[in-house]
């Protein structure tokens, strides 16, 4: 009974864990490194503003929106809400619930029922 208990909280602790590293995942890839640079934009920019063209406007535009998204993918972020203390202790918790895992998983690997008889 304690093992059939202890495998459905296992299984409910690794829906989570796999829910959060999942939307993790999805955010780190939706941004990539090109999603935030700036450089290039600022670099046109200068540009129009050496050769007095009229472009200057629509490139300030394209850096406001440029840099209006990347707000927006940051505050995507998981996790960006919670203060650093609140990080620390769901680190702790995440690192717990990983060696309780581990431990369950020794002890159900040295259960006789998985030795496998060599032929």
């Amino acid at each position: 009974m304690a093992a059939a208990v202890a495998v459905a909280v296992t299984a409910a602790t690794t829906t989570t864990t796999t829910t959060t590293t999942t939307a993790t995942a999805d955010v780190k890839a939706s941004i990539k490194q090109e999603d935030c640079s700036f450089l290039p934009i600022v670099h046109d920019i200068i540009k129009c503003m050496d050769k007095d063209s009229q472009d200057v406007h629509q490139e300030l535009n394209r850096l406001k929106t440029k840099l209006q998204e990347t707000r927006e993918l940051i505050l995507a972020i998981p996790g960006i809400d919670l203060s650093p203390e609140q990080q620390q202790l769901q680190l702790q918790n995440l690192r717990d619930q990983v060696r309780t895992k581990n431990e369950l998983l020794q002890k159900y690997k040295s259960l006789c029922m998985f030795d496998i008889p060599k032929t």
